[in-house]
């Protein structure tokens, strides 16, 4: 039956911490202990060990790709950018699994604080000083979450505007490219270009094996989707065997080669459809 399969369970909640909250609270020491020693806010000078600068890369510091993702350089920055990790972290969390997650995460920072460099190495005058901050994570998790979940909702705080997720991530990706082209101060775009790009990157390669999301893409015409649709019976006239057969089965092999986290929305739906079916039988 498909409702004793592992994919088709409701996912167990343990009582352990999640990694998101303890990337969370990492965050926040760190913060604490650079009030602490460098002042508060922090004043980073380009000599840092831990924050990301292309003279601390030069010298070998090549630890400062992860350590600048914990350092912030000012309270609206780390409140910020853990509202964005909170928000996206813990369901990508809970559909990688933990390991996945912080490859996720780390990766995202450590390409973004690369397109940062590369920038700064490119155009001298952009890179105004060390960077910190886990935006460039942030929005890698922004972004896996919008591959993942492309037609979901989501609301800004402000303005208290609703849209796709998939939206969101092309409107992100959008500030960040005119950012690098017209630089802000005290903004690190390229980084959080690096970030976004990891993210789908990431998921698409990954997790769902190079198959682009369905929901991210868009048919070459309308006759062509109008043909596809009038070819396929409605899924109502097909039998429960028919319909496990041409419906589930190529979902259930999708599964077994990539794992359900490369499932989309319609493949989950059909899945609960078939479970749906199963139990009136």
């Amino acid at each position: 039956m498909l409702e004793d399969r592992d994919y088709m369970r409701q996912p167990e909640h343990g009582v352990r911490v999640s990694l998101t909250v303890m990337l969370l609270a990492a965050n926040a020491v760190a913060f604490v202990a650079e009030c602490l020693t460098l002042g508060c806010p922090p004043r980073f000078f380009p000599d840092n060990a831990f924050a990301l600068s292309v003279e601390g890369l030069r010298h070998g510091y090549v630890w400062q790709l992860i350590t600048y993702q914990f350092m912030h350089a000012n309270l609206w920055h780390i409140l910020f950018n853990s509202w964005l990790i909170y928000l996206f972290g813990r369901e990508i969390e809970e559909v990688l699994g933990r390991v996945k997650f912080l490859v996720l995460y780390l990766a995202s920072g450590a390409v973004g604080g690369g397109f940062q460099v590369l920038a700064a190495l490119l155009w001298p005058a952009f890179f105004g000083g060390p960077v910190v901050g886990a935006s460039a994570s942030g929005l890698g998790l922004m972004a896996a979450y919008a591959v993942l979940f492309p037609t979901r909702e989501l609301t800004l705080l402000f303005p208290p505007v609703t849209f796709p997720a998939k939206t969101m991530l092309i409107f992100s990706a959008v500030l960040a490219v005119l950012g690098i082209v017209f630089p802000i101060d005290n903004v690190a775009n390229a980084a959080h270009l690096g970030g976004m790009v990891t993210g789908v990157a990431f998921i698409r390669w990954f997790v769902q094996g190079g198959a682009w999301p369905a929901d991210l893409s868009f048919p070459l015409s309308r006759r062509s989707s109008w043909r596809r649709a009038a070819s396929t019976p409605p899924q109502e006239e097909l039998s429960t065997e028919e319909f496990v057969q041409s419906e589930v089965d190529p979902i259930l092999d999708k599964i077994s080669r990539h794992g359900i986290q490369s499932l989309n929305a319609r493949e989950r739906q059909i899945l609960e459809q078939a479970r749906s079916r199963m139990a009136k039988r």
